[in-house]
């Protein structure tokens, strides 16, 4: 597919969604997201692709927020009307694969909502991350009030999101908001490595294993056992899971097929 604002580039079981407005610090506006949901509509059913990463063009921002200037002038409703139907961050908290959000700068305000929707966040050690929203008489709209406390506790992410101060990278894990910093030269080759390690496993098994931890976010303990109970039985159902019990008992590599 031809996009104006992003690249996807795909290769050994591993896709690369690159958002290419390195000119506004890749800046979500309305064409990003809509390009980002066909982008990743197109991996969806590639059997070829396993893993997605998503990152910022150049070396300033993964995205440095949503494009002000394209919403200064809206009234509520208009507002109203461009938040219905699907949006990117659902999609990506939801899309059946692995997807790892590569922070290689700033990601502020949509930007950090884009990361928190992804599966693992890694970052360059000069990145910054931040919901400064309430400089701007506004709140997080994309999952800031919600993601966040879920993945930092409701003290941190209130500090957050009431000062709108940035932190930078090593806080960001300290605090669980991202899962690995990497030297800024050394981020893309890490990151490619981490995602070859997930690729390397059974398709289904990586959707299944996805969907049971997602919904601890979200159900009750005994709850998310029992979905865990149900989706280990589905992987019995899997041509993977037989290769991959016989490849261990017969003391080699395993080849899954995604069935």
């Amino acid at each position: 597919m031809a996009f104006e604002t992003i690249r996807v580039e795909e290769g050994e079981g591993i896709a690369w969604v690159t958002i290419d407005r390195p000119e506004k610090r890749n800046a979500l506006n309305a064409t990003v997201r809509r390009e980002l949901l066909d982008g990743f509509d197109s991996l969806r059913e590639r059997a070829d692709v396993r893993v997605v990463i998503i990152t910022g063009a150049g070396d300033k921002a993964f995205v440095a927020g949503a494009d002000v200037g394209e919403f200064a002038g809206r009234t509520p409703l208009e507002q109203r009307a461009t938040m219905q139907g699907r949006r990117i961050f659902d999609e990506l908290a939801g899309f059946p694969k692995p997807v790892v959000a590569m922070i290689n700068g700033f990601a502020l305000g949509g930007g950090c909502e884009l990361a928190m929707a992804c599966d693992i966040r890694v970052a360059a050690r000069s990145a910054k991350l931040g919901q400064p929203e309430i400089r701007l008489g506004l709140i997080p709209g994309a999952g800031g009030t919600q993601r966040l406390p879920r993945l930092i506790g409701p003290g941190r992410a209130m500090r957050m999101v009431l000062t709108g101060e940035l932190i930078d990278a090593v806080e960001a894990e300290r605090i669980g908001l991202v899962d690995a910093v990497f030297e800024d030269a050394e981020l893309r080759t890490r990151t490619e490595s981490l995602a070859h390690a997930m690729a390397a496993h059974s398709p289904v098994a990586l959707r299944l294993a996805k969907t049971a931890v997602r919904a601890a976010q979200d159900v009750a303990l005994t709850a998310g056992l029992a979905l865990e109970r149900e989706l280990f039985i589905t992987a019995f159902a899997s041509e993977d899971m037989r290769e991959g019990v016989a490849a261990f008992l017969e003391k080699r590599a395993a080849h899954f097929r995604g069935r």
